[in-house]
């Protein structure tokens, strides 16, 4: 992200001294920025972004292998990236907040509670990271997912939320010059089932072909009539471009209003106008 990286420096002990590097450039950083930085070590990127978090504000740690399970096991579970409140509420309901329980957990009865999601978890807490610090890569795609605070059923509360959330990714598109040929649509039930349903579409980033394609996937799949925990919307199939009028289906007018709205909000920011469809989705998103 903007304010956050991994470096992989495998191998510079035999030259310079990977702690001794890192904690210079962090010198550097702050010499020439201001910034306060922290940063830690470790065999892999799951291990160094918690110990970074443990050093902040301005702080540096070295983790070696010996000493990843005893640096983790007292830590709470939200500790480990990408757990989620609904996740974690999920564990602590059952006794587990804190990592070394999480891993000493039986991997198969993970897998039943959360899905593949589970095998991920275990290997976090057991301090198990085999993913590599890749450079720049090409973006395959944009996405938004929305956790509710009570599962809910309100089928027109669901519709602005989509409405909200498709304009959300469009203006995206169009900012980073994309269109994108693929609509995913993803909800979690109640009990933690997830369902996703796609559809592939001619090349595009407006918003009313979109939140059609999205609304249409999410009618095909919401078929159980139980309450929703979550909702999750992703365009893949991306290729740069600018938005271009489809002869059949749009307008001058349509195009037109789409410069003309994202000029508003480059100009006063993303929350300023909008559709009144997706109102309240943006209005809460900015509070």
């Amino acid at each position: 992200s903007i304010d956050e990286h991994y470096l992989d420096i495998t191998g510079i002990d035999r030259f310079f001294g990977a702690y001794q590097w890192t904690q210079e450039l962090m010198q550097s950083v702050t010499r020439h920025t201001g910034l306060p930085v922290s940063f830690a070590l470790s065999v892999n990127k799951t291990v160094a972004k918690i110990g970074t978090g443990e050093s902040k504000p301005a702080g540096k740690r070295e983790i070696a292998s010996n000493g990843v399970r005893p640096f983790l096991n007292p830590l709470s579970i939200k500790k480990i990236p990408m757990l989620g409140d609904a996740t974690f509420q999920l564990l602590s309901r059952i006794g587990v907040r804190q990592i070394h329980t999480l891993a000493e957990m039986p991997v198969e009865v993970l897998q039943q509670m959360i899905g593949k999601n589970g095998i991920d978890l275990w290997k976090k807490a057991n301090g198990i990271d085999f993913s590599q610090v890749e450079p720049y890569t090409e973006r395959k795609s944009v996405s938004t997912e929305h956790t509710f605070d009570q599962d809910t059923i309100d089928l027109n509360m669901l519709h602005a939320l989509i409405s909200g959330m498709v304009e959300k990714l469009a203006y995206q598109l169009r900012c980073e010059q994309w269109l994108v040929s693929t609509v995913v649509v993803k909800i979690r039930y109640a009990n933690f089932d997830t369902e996703t349903k796609q559809a592939k579409i001619a090349y595009t980033s407006a918003d009313n072909i979109l939140t059609k394609t999205v609304r249409e996937l999410f009618n095909r799949l919401y078929s159980r009539r139980m309450r929703i925990r979550l909702i999750g919307i992703r365009f893949t199939g991306l290729v740069r471009g600018n938005l271009q009028i489809n002869l059949f289906e749009d307008t001058q007018e349509m195009a037109a209003l789409y410069q003309a709205m994202d000029h508003i909000k480059n100009r006063f920011g993303y929350d300023k106008v909008g559709r009144a469809a997706g109102f309240n989705f943006n209005a809460k998103e900015n509070r």
